[in-house]
């Protein structure tokens, strides 16, 4: 079984930071950032459970919200990942965010 605690660990750490930071900082892009991040996980999470499907877009649930959207589409794509390959590149996905967002 593949250890995702990088991707859980990274996720969660970026979701602190969010809750954590300033309306002021999630108003300039903090929080368009890590919708973004959460719906290209749960895309991935998404493709990865059923790749005949359509993937469903997260909606946009505000940006006080963004923090829990990032880790629930964060924690769902870890239970599905498969090797290292994906789990690399899903916790390059959210150290770039992070460092993008600014938080």
């Amino acid at each position: 079984m593949l250890d995702t605690t990088p991707l859980t660990r990274a996720v969660d750490h970026f979701a602190d930071r969010l809750r954590a930071a300033p309306q002021s900082r999630l108003q300039r892009g903090a929080a368009a950032e890590a919708l973004a991040l959460a719906r290209e996980l749960a895309r991935r999470a998404q493709l990865l459970e059923d790749p005949s499907a359509e993937p469903r877009e997260m909606p946009d649930a505000g940006m006080f919200a963004a923090a829990d959207q990032i880790t629930v589409a964060g924690h769902d794509l870890a239970v599905v990942l498969r090797d290292d390959r994906e789990l690399a590149e899903a916790v390059a996905l959210v150290e770039e965010a992070q460092k993008r967002a600014g938080v």
